[in-house]
């Protein structure tokens, strides 16, 4: 088939104007993007990400009570003249590393009206090339570089690519779901049973009506023509605009009017911060894996187990099926 060469991407969307409900308190006066995942707040590493795949303008969509992602990714000059004094520059070097990721750029998004919303809010800054929308709940592991193989698809394929899991049927209703079939593909990356064509994409279906076991995570590498759907979207599912349903026309287009769109099957290594269960787990893991504070968390971690001291989960089990 023919390749469908595009421009080279270089813009990251980020939106976090969320309010974080699920987390109060602590997400009262701290925006939920701002929890920390062992020492480094969460949506440092989806910056990261999108540095690590070449992306160095990223644009944060945000809203009211979202100054401190400003302040994290800005300089700290005070800060860094104490440690630069104290002589510390391994603390230096840690303060420094957030606002040395990427061109940092940010747009209130007003009126929370969905996700959808929130990237048409990009629309000025991001123009009419193709870009990235990372999404802050996901954090996926560095060493499974998922956003930079969708971007090699978009690359050769053109139209939108999106993430995709595969979930248990009982789980569908709680995400996006994509009808697939099978995609010409003859990328350096990958393989052709990774790479899946997009037939169709319904948001939160009722249970038992997903289309398929395979959800939209949070990544997406789309087409520009993404911007003159979401304008005519109506609200969906929680009477908010929802990308899903724009991406569900773009689908349907051919080359050229912004379509298709293709799913990068994910199997690697992905972090939910999103839930309070899921986000302690995220942190014990990546703990667990950190050179610095492995070897002593995990020795700590099985001497706790060990001892007994999570007896209280069978009180626990016992409550959930009262």
């Amino acid at each position: 088939m023919t390749k469908a060469r595009t421009r080279q991407i270089t813009k990251a969307v980020i939106p976090a104007a969320g309010l974080g409900t699920r987390f109060l308190p602590a997400t009262k006066a701290t925006p939920k993007e701002m929890l920390p995942v062992v020492d480094k707040p969460a949506i440092q590493y989806v910056v990261e990400e999108a540095a690590a795949a070449g992306l160095t303008d990223v644009l944060m969509i945000t809203g009211r009570n979202k100054r401190p992602l400003e302040d994290h990714f800005d300089r700290a000059y005070e800060l860094e003249e104490q440690l630069i004094r104290k002589g510390d520059q391994t603390r230096l070097d840690r303060v420094r590393e957030s606002s040395d990721l990427a061109t940092m750029h940010y747009v209130r998004q007003g009126d929370p009206k969905g996700l959808g919303h929130a990237v048409l809010c990009a629309e000025p800054h991001v123009g009419d090339q193709p870009f990235a929308v990372l999404l802050g709940d996901d954090l996926i592991d560095p060493r499974d570089p998922l956003l930079a193989k969708m971007i090699e698809v978009q690359r050769e394929l053109g139209g939108s690519v999106v993430a995709l899991i595969e979930v248990d049927p009982s789980q569908a209703h709680l995400y996006g779901c994509a009808a697939i079939k099978p995609a010409e593909w003859h990328g350096s990356v990958g393989s052709d049973g990774e790479i899946v064509r997009i037939t169709d994409l319904v948001e939160k279906p009722a249970p038992g009506d997903a289309p398929s076991s395979y959800a939209v995570i949070g990544r997406y590498v789309l087409d520009p023509a993404v911007f003159e759907v979401l304008q005519a979207t109506k609200p969906g599912v929680g009477g908010e605009i929802q990308l899903t349903d724009a991406l569900r026309v773009l689908a349907q287009r051919t080359p050229g009017r912004g379509g298709p769109v293709h799913g990068v099957i994910f199997t690697g290594r992905r972090y939910d911060t999103g839930d309070r269960g899921d986000y302690l787990r995220a942190i014990v893991r990546l703990a667990c894996e950190r050179e610095d504070l492995g070897p002593e968390f995990r020795s700590w971690l099985k001497e706790f187990v060990g001892k007994g001291e999570l007896d209280l989960l069978g009180n626990d089990e016992e409550s959930d099926q009262a």
